[in-house]
């Protein structure tokens, strides 16, 4: 296995829009994944640093918090939510330019499945191991995998403080059987080896408002933040609207997402407004359904 952080798929947003070409809907195809640099903008990203670091709002994700122990005494942080909302995060999960852009690679009108804040602290992040985000969602009967997870990047994410690391390609591999090592669950090792002698593994080193839209059978992992720099993401991962669960579970079934233009998350001033968000309870989880998810 090659290991780089070359990637490939690589775009710059620009302007007021980004246009999903034939030359990166193919991309998406061929990887599993695309990035788009500077997909939010500095003022975007200082407003949703600005709206989880506000004291009211971090009480709230803070009292609702899962805490996932990698086994080596470091643990990732979570807060996931069912809806967008209407606060500065659920105008940029609902923005044409990530629900938009998702429902253009997917070619399917997309829903909004669910959202999380994902914090590695400086020195006491977590890892998490090789997984499929669908080895989790195929367990809540979600026929196929036509499902994908957009990664904003609200801090600099490098090798030291746990940047996502990716399979190139590897969802063209389908699903793969996962199972549970303490609160982690990891791929099919045997498996896993073979697909990393085939495929070339990448570091996704991004940028504050860089994000990486990926395949929900792309195998990711990520590492422990042994760095002073703490590591915090925004994640929304969205669901096509032909492939709606066939039980009801912890996460929403299809409810119409209204998309915003662009310009709604400069716009918008509501910061600790999480009334329609649907914040998932920790002790709400049924534990059958392999839950905590271990996202990145």
């Amino acid at each position: 296995m090659s290991e780089s952080c070359d990637l490939n798929g690589v775009y710059q947003f620009h302007g007021d829009t980004f246009e999903v070409t034939p030359t990166v809907k193919a991309d998406f195809d061929k990887y599993g994944y695309i990035i788009i640099r500077n997909l939010l903008d500095v003022e975007e990203v200082d407003k949703v640093i600005k709206e989880f670091e506000d004291p009211s709002t971090a009480e709230l994700l803070n009292n609702n918090k899962v805490k996932v122990s990698d086994c080596q005494g470091r643990e990732a942080k979570m807060t996931i939510w069912g809806h967008p909302g209407n606060d500065v995060s659920g105008m940029i999960s609902r923005s044409e330019k990530v629900a938009g852009t998702c429902e253009q690679l997917l070619g399917d009108e997309v829903y909004h499945y669910h959202g999380k804040l994902v914090t590695k602290e400086p020195f006491t992040g977590g890892a998490h191991l090789w997984h499929q985000d669908y080895g989790y969602w195929y367990i809540n009967e979600i026929l196929e995998p036509n499902m994908m997870t957009v990664f904003i990047a609200l801090d600099k994410c490098e090798k030291r403080n746990g940047c996502l690391q990716i399979i190139e390609s590897s969802h063209k591999c389908g699903r793969l059987d996962h199972k549970l090592e303490g609160q982690l669950t990891v791929t099919d090792p045997t498996r896993l080896d073979k697909i990393m002698d085939r495929f070339s593994m990448k570091y996704c080193l991004l940028n504050p408002g860089d994000a990486l839209f990926f395949h929900c059978n792309l195998l990711h992992c990520s590492g422990q933040n042994s760095s002073a720099y703490r590591r915090w993401a925004l994640l929304t991962v969205y669901n096509t609207v032909s492939n709606q669960s066939c039980k009801p579970h912890h996460h929403p079934q299809y409810i119409r997402l209204e998309k915003v233009p662009n310009t709604a998350i400069k716009s918008c001033d509501k910061f600790t407004d999480f009334t329609d968000k649907r914040i998932l309870v920790p002790k709400t989880f049924d534990s059958k359904q392999v839950i905590p998810k271990t996202p990145a």
